[in-house]
């Protein structure tokens, strides 16, 4: 059996992937810094779940002891954390941006780096990156959230252009909208329900990159609902 790692699991995207992973025979292992509520998806997808902040190097470093730990080599990685903190830029708190970059891409090069290591040696692996569209178009008054999106796109597209050439393949998603429930629909009367992202959907696309023959990789996939404009 192949190893799926997820950094920063919840409710929603991480989810989705984590049963469709397990659906298709991987191993699991789901980290986040609450553990606590992920005992039902670890039980339902049979993972081992690890207590990680992911912007902390010694948390990551313990993170990978765990995925050497077992037999099966790590062929996906996938990195889903991000903070933001929202104002007009004169009145931004440096430290609450610094946390924020730190999570949104600190944490990815932290775990890109401990993956790369691995997969470089068999030639083989898939690095994903959750990206948005704040990572290709700064909004105002959420400068912190463009700055970590932009540096996780950048990082995504360094690696891609060093690593393919070497066996593993990286791809960065542009989720460019809300994510819903899984299923589709809203929970909340006052949005269009086609206006979110289904997790299922999205996690669809995560597979279909892991899938990729790699004689025509992508390295980057935008989603977006149908009645989004752009």
């Amino acid at each position: 059996m192949a190893l799926a790692l997820i950094v920063g699991v919840g409710d929603g995207l991480s989810a989705s992937l984590a049963r469709k992973l397990a659906a298709r025979g991987y191993s699991l292992i789901l980290a986040a810094r609450d553990t606590g509520k992920l005992e039902g998806l670890a039980g339902e997808t049979g993972a081992t779940t690890v207590q990680c902040d992911a912007a902390l190097s010694e948390d990551m470093d313990r993170l990978f002891e765990e995925v050497d730990a077992g037999s099966e080599d790590l062929a996906v990685a996938i990195y889903n954390p991000s903070a933001r903190t929202k104002g007009a830029l004169v009145d931004l708190d440096p430290t609450t941006v610094r946390t924020a970059l730190d999570v949104t891409a600190f944490g990815a090069f932290l775990m890109a780096q401990q993956a790369a290591r691995r997969m470089v040696r068999r030639q083989s692996g898939t690095i994903l990156f959750t990206g948005a569209s704040a990572g290709v178009k700064g909004f105002p008054r959420s400068a912190p959230f463009a700055m970590g999106k932009f540096a996780l796109r950048g990082l995504a597209q360094s690696m891609a252009r060093e690593l393919h050439p070497q066996g593993v393949h990286v791809g960065h998603v542009v989720v460019d909208g809300s994510i819903g429930p899984a299923g589709g629909g809203s929970q909340s009367t006052n949005v269009n329900p086609d206006a979110q992202l289904d997790p299922d959907a999205i996690a669809e696309t995560y597979l279909s990159l892991i899938d990729q023959p790699r004689s025509a990789w992508a390295w980057e996939i935008e989603l977006r609902p149908w009645v989004e404009t752009f």
